[in-house]
């Protein structure tokens, strides 16, 4: 069978299940709705997690981002990795004992202030509107190539998919459907990984495969440095940004990561508070699997690519780059009209542009890998980018639905009116997202890593200030996320999309990129937030006792609210 039937009966099969597992977990209240009824298992909530935390810029983005930059693509393995850990080690069970369904409503309780609920709302929609975008530009690449639909159809495809699931099932749908993303995504993701790892090195585990040596004894990662240093390339092992920058975006990345709003209310999901520690664990060992096999999947791209493409005819080009050609995502210029392709560091004389976001999703084809392997990562790619959409618009929901409507303009709202209210708010979001995705700022992980950075600079220092300074007060985490937000927005607004003029790389501030200014940002929003709750009244009496209560260790196998 071809490609594409393969294509469209997986796809088939796996968004039958998604949507079948909606309706049998519809939610029927607004606990169920924000946060599955609070009773998932550590394990099904562990998978749940990965899959919300595995977007497309891990699965289609990062890999092809390491295959291109090398070492420099490096820092978002480090960064997501990193944060990660710090979120379930330093936050997860303190938010989980604070018992709020989203981080707006921890934030507007823990600093006793409609206001900073409304900037941590404000906050939470943009972090998750940036970050939503990455996911429907890579539903929309997907569907492009696989179903040969233009990239607009397949955004508003995934959109249609998604509001179904997200609107009817809220959070008890949507983590159930994570439950059997996260197992299509890892299958699709190790499957091509392990065949090709057996190709070019004879090992079956890719970890171990891409440190191995090739069918000629050569080193692979000596083998990938020196076809690099033939087409005029860096090394492929050694990195061009400097220290300071990748130490700002690994950093930017993990604080992000502990301030991701979608993120942070899975841990809201589990029973109890040791639940919580729990399915932190199996989610760690769940994303683990993916992100030691990244790195491999890189270098294995990269050398099948060059390999194949470069100074060959361009008439005897194999299939796979004709059918990736038709989706304008590999883009041929014979400037010196001989025929063949000059892949080669040298913009004036490079004839071949590759999409960084294609590299996962065209290596089973350039490694000639089984009709059925090619299609089942079509499959992985749209679960995990779909799993993460759904739960980045629940949040955006819940942000309209639970803390603006329902706390601070109609406290008085029935629970179903804030039922249907959540619902609305989605289906809002599904169309704005769709927006985005036709629409994107940069290609799936550089737009990710940007909400990462804005989530760095607003909620981060709020949340870890909220749990672990019981002097921290409302003034201080107003102004300190006012600063931190407005300071990136307006570093992401200069230098990516030009605004202000001067937005040129040369202009960057002490060689800062926009992914890294995250940290800045938030070490901004943490001397402001601690100068400013210094020289304003204490919080009151009774916020100083929640405050000391969360970091309790007696008691806490059980949430106290």
């Amino acid at each position: 069978m071809s490609i594409q039937v393969w294509t469209w009966i997986l796809v088939g099969i796996t968004f039958t299940l998604y949507i079948g597992i909606a309706i049998w977990t519809r939610a029927g209240s607004t606990k169920e709705f924000y946060v599955a009824g609070g009773g998932v298992s550590p394990l099904a909530n562990g998978l749940a997690t990965a899959a919300d935390w595995m977007s497309a810029a891990s699965f289609i983005s990062m890999a092809g981002l390491i295959s291109f930059n090398g070492y420099d693509g490096s820092v978002y393995l480090m960064g997501w990795t990193g944060g990660y850990v710090l979120l379930a080690l330093l936050l997860a069970p303190y938010l989980r004992k604070f018992g709020k369904f989203t981080v707006p409503d921890f934030i507007g309780d823990r600093y006793y202030s409609n206001v900073a609920r409304s900037v941590a709302v404000f906050c939470a929609l943009l972090v998750s509107f940036t970050y939503v975008a990455g996911q429907m530009r890579g539903v929309g690449l997907v569907f492009s190539r696989f179903l040969e639909v233009d990239i607009n159809t397949g955004v508003i495809i995934g959109m249609i998919i998604v509001l179904f699931y997200a609107v009817l099932g809220g959070m008890k749908g949507i983590t159930y459907t994570q439950v059997a993303q996260y197992c299509v995504l890892i299958f699709a993701f190790m499957v091509p990984a392990i065949f090709i790892s057996i190709q070019m090195t004879g090992n079956p585990i890719p970890q171990l495969g891409f440190g191995g040596f090739d069918e000629n004894g050569v080193y692979l990662l000596d083998k990938l440095d020196g076809l690099h240093k033939e087409l005029g390339f860096a090394e492929y092992t050694s990195g061009s940004k400097t220290t300071l920058d990748v130490f700002l975006i690994t950093a930017a990345l993990m604080f992000g990561t502990a301030g991701l709003p979608h993120v942070i209310v899975r841990f809201f999901t589990v029973k109890r508070v040791v639940d919580a520690r729990k399915s932190a664990g199996w989610a760690l060992l769940f994303i683990a699997i993916l992100y030691t096999t990244a790195p491999a999947i890189a270098v294995f791209a990269r050398t099948n690519l060059i390999d194949t493409v470069s100074n060959q005819e361009y008439e005897k080009m194999p299939e796979w780059f004709g059918n990736w050609e038709k989706t304008g995502l590999i883009k041929f210029d014979d400037k010196n009209n001989d025929g063949l392709i000059q892949y080669v560091a040298d913009a004036k004389k490079n004839e071949l542009i590759v999409d960084k976001d294609i590299m996962v999703l065209a290596n089973p084809e350039i490694a000639g890998l089984p009709n059925w392997v090619i299609a089942l990562v079509a499959a992985g790619a749209l679960a995990a980018a779909l799993s993460t959409a759904a739960g980045l618009l629940l949040v955006i929901s819940a942000s309209v639905s639970h803390d603006l409507i329902k706390k601070m303009i109609n406290p008085n709202i029935s629970e179903k009116g804030e039922l249907v209210a959540a619902r609305l708010s989605a289906v809002v979001a599904v169309c704005v997202a769709g927006y985005f995705g036709i629409n994107p700022p940069d290609f799936v992980a550089a737009t990710v890593a940007l909400a990462f950075g804005l989530a760095a600079a607003s909620f981060f220092p709020a949340i870890v200030l909220g749990i672990f300074s019981k002097r921290m007060n409302k003034e201080g985490a107003i102004l300190g996320m006012a600063v931190g937000i407005l300071l990136m927005l307006f570093y992401m607004m200069k230098f990516k999309f030009d605004w202000f003029g001067g937005g040129t790389k040369e202009d960057w501030w002490f060689g800062i990129s926009p992914e890294g200014f995250g940290t800045v940002a938030m070490i901004a929003n943490f001397i402001v937030s601690l100068i400013v709750s210094k020289f304003t009244p204490a919080p009151p009496k009774e916020v100083i006792e929640i405050v000391t209560n969360i970091r309790i260790p007696s008691g806490a196998a059980e949430a106290t609210h």
